[in-house]
């Protein structure tokens, strides 16, 4: 597992709370900081805590995250022109994985977006939120508004017992399908839901007022399936499901066809272009990369962290590990890496050094536990 802890952009920003900070404590979470909040990062241990989810469902408090609501007429065409996707497209209550770009084709963060009937909602990283906030902004025209919606906290549960555990308490979301949210109500406290997460497993991300979201979490714990889980499962599981993590995986001098997130260019656009970074980006698709990011197994046991080398290069630029760790469901070391397109096919071989030892590895598809998310309604 990557470290969790490690976030050199906050060091010289004050540690803020969010909204479950007392019930996370009381209920023994260790506490760390992260993205620039106090943050659980286990409860019961990580690998408990990851096969718990795997297994049943577990709660994730994922406050920290941004959520913005973008409205106002030429809200599309200027969604359009920051962001690869096919906004003019996504129905009302649908949703679609997306990047901020810059002018080079590099990443400033991945998001969530969802056509609601007051705008679009916007759910991007914690760490980066204010630098996003920040090019948004340089890049709308007056006539639209950007809420940052920061009297809001985001709950996720996720795993296969997770829906139905919601219900209980929300009737009606298990009519939700993967990456389709609608607006609900628990005991008069609004909500938006969505059936989305970070995991692979099935699962719900819950946006409900601030002052609601302690006896919403405590409620939803009342189930007998659901437990609360730290940022360490959370990033295990997303390790195994194959997702990138901002920051580490992804980054600004890094473009969306090296990190092998083209599906996040929508068909129209590539042939259209107009977004930013959409030269650099295409021509490089058309081209091919010259480093691709792919899963690894590794030899052994021992975990290979970010930072390793991957000995392996092109003109003497070597290639990196980003997120690596123990994977608890496969009881084996696993990683994502950026290595040389012509060694990204599986079952080609790489060498890894960290500290000093050399680890073999094989690259293989990912994810590395299949997901297991509901695409088709009941």
């Amino acid at each position: 597992m990557s470290d969790p802890t490690s976030d050199p952009e906050m060091d010289d920003i004050e540690t803020g709370t969010l909204p479950l900070d007392a019930w996370h404590r009381a209920r023994g979470a260790r506490m760390v900081a992260f993205a620039g909040y106090h943050m659980p990062i286990q409860y019961d241990g990580i690998m408990a805590e990851h096969l718990w989810t795997r297994t049943s469902a577990g709660l994730f408090d994922v406050s920290h995250m941004g959520q913005l609501l973008l409205s106002g007429d030429g809200v599309v065409e200027a969604l359009e022109k920051m962001l690869p996707a096919d906004v003019a497209s996504l129905g009302e209550g649908r949703m679609r994985y997306s990047l901020l770009l810059n002018e080079t084709g590099g990443i400033l963060d991945d998001l969530m977006l969802t056509r609601r009937a007051d705008g679009y909602y916007m759910v991007v990283n914690g760490a980066t939120k204010y630098d996003d906030i920040a090019h948004i902004l340089d890049n709308l025209e007056d006539e639209i508004t950007l809420n940052h919606m920061d009297e809001q906290a985001l709950l996720a549960v996720q795993g296969p017992k997770a829906v139905e555990a919601l219900a209980r308490i929300v009737p009606g979301v298990e009519r939700l399908v993967f990456m389709t949210a609608g607006a609900f109500d628990w005991d008069g406290v609004p909500l938006w839901i969505s059936r989305s997460g970070y995991t692979g497993e099935d699962g719900c991300e819950i946006s409900l007022p601030a002052e609601a979201a302690e006896a919403f979490a405590e409620r939803l714990c009342q189930e007998p399936e659901v437990k609360p889980i730290g940022l360490g499962a959370r990033d295990s599981l997303r390790l195994e499901a194959g997702l990138p993590l901002y920051g580490h995986d992804l980054d600004p001098e890094t473009s969306p066809v090296t990190a092998d997130l083209g599906f996040a260019l929508s068909k129209r656009r590539r042939e259209e272009g107009g977004f930013l970074g959409a030269e650099p980006i295409l021509a490089e698709r058309a081209a091919g990369p010259l480093f691709k990011r792919v899963g690894l197994f590794v030899e052994g046991r021992q975990p290979v962290r970010e930072g390793a080398r991957v000995l392996e290069a092109i003109d003497g630029v070597e290639g990196r590990v980003t997120s690596g760790g123990f994977s608890p469901s496969l009881q084996r070391s696993i990683a994502m890496a950026y290595v040389p397109a012509v060694l990204a096919n599986p079952g080609s071989k790489i060498d890894i050094e960290q500290r000093g030892k050399r680890f073999a590895a094989e690259v293989t598809a990912m994810p590395f536990v299949p997901h297991q998310y509901v695409r088709k309604g009941a």
